[in-house]
Formats: structure tokens, C-alpha cells, sequence
């Protein structure tokens, strides 16, 4: 189901792939009919319109912008001796903001096909990379302003919400998040192969265009 929302990243970050290098590039699966340029994605097989995906990450990235303010707020209206409520607020800003990140980068990426999917797809993703920041701020290699107190409770708190606050920010049903390792381990695979395609295909057009009277 898609968000709503203002469009806040339009006009303010460059799209990675726009209307008019879609139309000449090379990748065989980028394709276009009535409702637009569109490809086929590898770990599902189904068609995503770029128009639609960057809406979604559009309106995933207001959200969660809007989201991150109102717990800023209630950060700062909560007593200081409130641990619980407090770490449960700095955890939820910490998912929300490496949601709201995740999506800005994808909208900006222009150096990968692989990073154009489905919005389930970009929820597993998203999971996967804040589970991956958990693992991070538990051992101490990432410091976060928002873990630096009650660090245990924080980190305690992003285990138990961030599923549930994932599919509330994203309006996702429960099942949206079954089949995350296939989708995760199909992106990293493939995003290689295509990345190493892409690279080959330009090194051969430069020599023909080199060897062109």
C-alpha cells in the first residue's frame, strides 16, 4: 500500500536514475510501456515502475521525517528519571532514522540496478540494516547520541519494536518480512554480477567508439 505525503525529497536530491538516462542505457532489463520505464526485479520477478518506487521512498522518507520530530519532542518532555520511556523513544528514533537514511540513499543511487525493488523488498532491507547497526552499537564499534544513555535498555527496546515499527512506518501486513534472507542475499549476489556486467559493457563501447573513422 503506498504512503502519504508531500513528496519531500523531490527537488531538493537528484534522483540515481532519471527520466532521461533511463531512456539510453544499456541495461538489457530496463524496459518501458504505457505506465513507464520499469524492470523485472531478480529476487521476485515482478515489474517495478521507477516512478513508483521513488514515490514510495518519497513518502517512506516524510514519514519518517515527521516521525523523528515528534520523538525529539517527546525526548525533551520526558523526565530525565524516566528510563524506560526514554529508551523506548531513543529507540524508536534510532530505527526511524536509519530507515529515513536508507531510503535517501536508495533514491539517490544511481551506481546500481539492484537497488531498484519492491517496497516489501526495501522493508527487508531496511530490517536487515538496522539489525546490523544494533549488532554495531551492542558492541561498541558505533556510537549513537540516542544510545549513549541506558545503553542497555535502548538496545533491548530496538529488539522488541523494530519489527512492529517497521511495518507501521511502511503499512505493511506481518508478512511482508517472511521471505527477508532470500531477498537480502539475492540483492548482494546480484548486485555483484550486474555491477561487473555494467563495467564490461562500458569498456567495450569505449573501445568501438575509440576504433569509430
Amino acid at each position: 500500500m503506498m504512503l502519504e505525503g508531500n513528496r519531500m525529497l523531490e527537488g531538493k536530491f537528484q534522483r540515481g536514475f532519471t527520466t532521461e538516462r533511463l531512456k539510453t542505457t544499456l541495461e538489457p532489463r530496463v524496459r518501458k510501456d504505457d505506465g513507464g520505464f520499469y524492470l523485472e526485479t531478480l529476487s521476485e520477478q515482478v515489474k517495478v515502475y521507477f516512478e513508483d518506487f521513488y514515490t514510495f521512498l518519497e513518502q517512506v522518507y516524510e514519514r519518517c521525517d515527521s516521525e523523528v520530530d515528534i520523538l525529539r519532542d517527546k525526548i525533551a518532555e520526558t523526565p530525565q528519571d524516566n528510563s524506560e520511556t526514554l529508551s523506548y523513544y531513543r529507540a524508536r528514533i534510532i530505527i526511524v532514522s536509519v530507515v529515513r537514511k536508507a531510503a535517501l540513499n536508495f533514491y539517490m543511487d544511481g551506481s546500481n540496478f539492484g537497488v531498484i525493488m519492491t517496497p516489501w523488498c526495501f522493508g527487508t532491507v531496511a530490517l536487515e540494516k538496522i539489525e546490523i547497526y544494533r549488532e554495531r552499537l551492542s558492541k561498541g564499534e558505533a556510537q549513537d547520541p540516542y544510545a549513549s544513555s541506558y545503553p542497555y535498555y535502548v538496545i533491548k527496546y530496538i529488539d522488541e519494536i523494530c519489527k512492529a515499527t517497521l511495518l507501521e512506518l511502511f503499512d505493511f501486513p506481518e508478512k511482508a518480512f517472511q521471505m527477508r534472507w532470500q531477498y537480502s542475499e539475492l540483492l548482494r549476489r546480484y548486485s555483484k554480477v550486474l555491477s561487473r556486467i555494467n563495467e564490461s559493457l562500458e569498456t567495450v563501447l569505449l573501445r568501438i567508439k575509440h576504433f569509430q573513422p
